[in-house]
């Protein structure tokens, strides 16, 4: 397999305190990789040190480059993308205009071809493409969240907490896009309170615990392990169907 991300010995601190404490991961090319653990392990602090939006010591190479050094806007020209755990989105834009901001580094060609590649993803985008972002709801949010960052024609997508705060049958939405783009040649990086379904589309994955892997390996062996049955999959909380 072709290795598209490796991070080697990723030191991460938030001034004295340490976060997140010699991380070392890689994600291979068409793969679908996922960080499981509980709130505060320091998932969300390692892809936004991967992004460039924290510092971090220690080495990330994408694509056979070493970008540790690198700008957040050359990061996304390199074919890294980050889905935010808010979302983030312009509220008082519409969709199509959220969409096209997302990429404004491609022609207007590659765009527009983007642009309906977003909307047969995500179909419920056409239907509100008028529409004011702010307004969409909890779901579709998710789904422009997702369809902005694909216009920038990443090779890899990582995703921070795609299912916070949606109802199971989005949940169960997103989570067979999220499949589709391994499909379509879009590797992900996906960090995520709800192992269950990470680890029912995964192929690889890594147990965080108060800033260290404490465990990885083949999502179906990460799954079927008694410590993790235990920690991350014996129940499931409020309708929401997270852990």
């Amino acid at each position: 397999m072709t290795k598209l991300l490796a991070v080697e010995n990723a030191h991460i601190a938030y001034g004295k305190v340490e976060a997140v404490r010699g991380a070392t991961l890689d994600v291979n090319a068409n793969e679908i990789v996922t960080i499981v653990g509980a709130n505060g392990a320091g998932k969300t602090t390692l892809l936004n040190a991967i992004m460039g939006i924290l510092p971090l010591t220690g080495s990330v190479i994408f694509s056979g480059q070493q970008i540790s050094r690198l700008e957040i806007e050359d990061r996304v020209a390199a074919g890294l993308c980050i889905v935010p755990e808010h979302r983030e989105l312009f509220g008082t834009m519409t969709v199509e205009e959220n969409l096209q901001l997302g990429g404004f580094r491609v022609s207007r060609a590659k765009s527009a071809t983007e642009q309906e590649l977003v909307y047969a993803l995500f179909p419920r985008l056409k239907e509100r493409r008028t529409q004011l972002a702010g307004t969409l709801s909890g779901g579709e949010q998710q789904m422009l969240a997702m369809g902005r960052a694909l216009m920038s024609q990443p090779r890899l997508l990582m995703l921070d907490e795609p299912s916070l705060g949606l109802a199971p049958l989005i949940v169960a939405d997103i989570f067979r896009t999220i499949g589709e783009l391994r499909q379509a040649g879009v590797s992900v990086l996906l960090v995520e309170q709800n192992a269950r379904a990470a680890l029912e589309i995964a192929d690889r994955a890594y147990v965080m615990e108060l800033g260290e892997f404490i465990m990885s390996g083949p999502a179906i062996e990460i799954r079927g392990d008694q410590r993790v049955v235990a920690s991350y999959l014996g129940f499931q909380r409020g309708e929401e169907g997270k852990l």
